[in-house]
């Protein structure tokens, strides 16, 4: 089994650029799956709300047509996940300071994906998590990057209190751009077309996505 555990920002960037019509046609070959707190993020509270009702109407259906399933469908209990998202937010949380206070530098929709992604890996189960959000990408893939984005964030000096920066280094993540290519490369890109692909991968920066120009040129050449 593989699974891809998508946060809120990924799924938000598909909708936004109508793209979500790949996820069923990725499902045939993972499992697609959200926490209940990114269940949260992108349609309970969403649909409260009319400016973005309408996205959030459309991701809905595809988690009661099962597209997108919460962690029970892998057997992922809620006082699991619970649990270790509480653990992984108390670390990152504790990660850098300013002028001695802590600097809080991630949501709980995103550390839930990373708890969910230790579970499913203790279970022997390959996953992805799908993230566009810059800060916990930096958390996982380039830890010392922190200290100039949160200082320029912030307008003040940042100090990274870790020892270990590897601590977040073990789980990998895709972004909606990145997506973009698996679906291009597996033909369900409409229309599936080099042009396609382009516009898709500069719609997704323009949408969220925290890819830069010069990774998107060489996103272009893989596909």
């Amino acid at each position: 089994m593989k699974a891809c555990i998508f946060d809120s920002g990924a799924i938000i960037s598909l909708a936004m650029n109508n793209l979500l019509y790949i996820l069923p046609e990725l499902k045939k070959k993972t499992k697609l799956i959200i926490t209940p707190a990114v269940k949260r993020e992108i349609i309970d509270r969403p649909l409260t709300i009319p400016r973005f009702a309408l996205e959030a109407l459309q991701v809905k259906e595809l988690y009661d047509q099962g597209i997108l399933e919460l962690p029970e469908a892998v057997g992922i209990s809620s006082a699991t996940l619970t649990a270790e998202t509480t653990k992984l937010m108390d670390k990152a949380n504790h990660f850098v300071q300013a002028a001695d206070v802590w600097v809080p530098i991630v949501s709980e929709g995103e550390i839930s994906c990373l708890a969910l992604s230790e579970a499913l890996t203790a279970k022997g189960i390959n996953n992805l998590i799908a993230i566009d959000e810059r800060t916990t990408r930096l958390l996982i893939e380039a830890p010392r990057n922190l200290e100039r984005l949160m200082s320029d964030k912030l307008h003040k000096r940042i100090t990274l209190t870790y020892q270990d920066l590897s601590v977040f280094s073990a789980f990998r993540c895709i972004r909606s751009s990145e997506l973009v290519v698996v679906a291009y490369k597996q033909g369900i890109l409409h229309p599936n077309t080099k042009q396609a692909l382009a516009a898709a991968l500069y719609a997704t920066k323009f949408k969220g996505s925290s890819i830069t120009f010069e990774e998107i040129e060489q996103l272009k050449k893989l596909g």
